[in-house]
């Protein structure tokens, strides 16, 4: 390692990966504002917070959590244009205020 190495690194740094905790707020925060399926999620992430990411081990565990805590449910559907189902996650009606709670908190962190 040089010097200019640190500098470099502060010039470009890695991406900072979501923990489980993050994972279930940005889910959340996005499927409040649509249905979605986990690849989008990771994508939609990747796209609108470069400096962000989201392997799939933690995106499906916090999908996990929401679904056991019935904060979302899934559905299987066919899109346009894809080969396969892809499983679906929309936030339930009973979760929409603790979800929007959740989003905030993403929201904040971001920013």
């Amino acid at each position: 390692m040089k010097l200019e190495d640190i500098y470099k690194f502060f010039e470009n740094p890695p991406p900072t990966y979501l923990c489980q905790e993050l994972a279930v707020c940005y889910i959340l925060y996005v499927v409040l504002q649509g249905e979605s399926y986990g690849t989008e999620l990771i994508q939609k992430l990747e796209a609108e917070y470069p400096s962000y990411r989201l392997s799939d081990t933690v995106l499906y565990s916090a999908i996990k959590f929401l679904e056991d805590n019935k904060a979302i449910t899934g559905y299987w559907k066919k899109l346009e244009g894809r080969g396969r189902p892809r499983r679906m996650y929309q936030v339930s009606s009973e979760w929409i205020s603790q979800a929007q709670d959740l989003a905030r908190l993403w929201q904040q962190y971001i920013s």
